[in-house]
């Protein structure tokens, strides 16, 4: 009689012990739900980071007299879309000729994502606050005849924090169009402004670290 309730007993304590197993596993399995829902964000966002992060830019192949000073090495890249300015003015013997008044350009990084602006001066600023002033100080002919020449251009002057902090040279290759009207600049035209669309490659150097 005695182990006859013993067994009783057991066949009502099975459901609830079962109960108890099911629950369990179940509220397992929930965890490990929980945990590889929130590792797939965290290596979608790695792998995202890793596409975003700016890449080495190596230095292009350009003739040698716009070669960037020794020492120095391509620290930022820009790909500029936009416009060269044109007035109508007469030079010192009275001949009116057009003359570079600026650029207006948009920059743009490899993803051409708009990450700054060109501007007179000439200035390239960015979005994180950097900017920088030039002088031309060589030119050689583009490989496009109808297109304005690649140039060589020293920064004379710094702004902000940011990229463009340490540069000291700056190339502008690669260019497309941007040459002034062929004409249409005389008396009646004095002061008349022209707007030649142009796009082109900047690649910004600094002293090797």
């Amino acid at each position: 009689m005695q182990r006859i309730g013993k067994n009783r007993n057991l066949a009502k304590e099975l459901p609830a012990t079962i109960g108890l197993v099911q629950r369990f596993l179940l509220a397992f399995a929930a965890l490990i739900g929980l945990a590889t829902v929130l590792a797939v964000p965290t290596a979608s966002g790695q792998s995202k980071a890793q596409n975003e992060a700016p890449r080495k830019e190596s230095a292009p192949d350009v003739p040698d007299a716009i070669q960037a000073p020794a020492g120095e090495e391509v620290v930022f890249f820009a790909h500029a879309t936009g416009s060269q300015i044109y007035t109508c003015q007469a030079s010192a013997d009275g001949k009116f000729s057009w003359t570079l008044k600026a650029p207006e350009a948009e920059l743009h990084d490899r993803n051409d994502k708009i990450i700054g602006e060109h501007s007179a001066g000439p200035t390239w600023k960015l979005k994180d606050g950097s900017e920088v002033r030039g002088q031309a100080a060589a030119k050689v002919d583009s490989l496009d005849p109808e297109s304005i020449p690649w140039l060589l251009v020293k920064v004379i002057s710094h702004a902000g924090k940011g990229a463009l902090t340490d540069v000291t040279s700056i190339q502008r290759l690669h260019t497309h169009g941007g040459q002034p009207p062929a004409g249409g600049c005389d008396a009646s035209h004095r002061d008349t402004e022209s707007k030649s669309n142009y796009t082109a490659d900047y690649y910004f150097y600094a002293p090797a670290k």
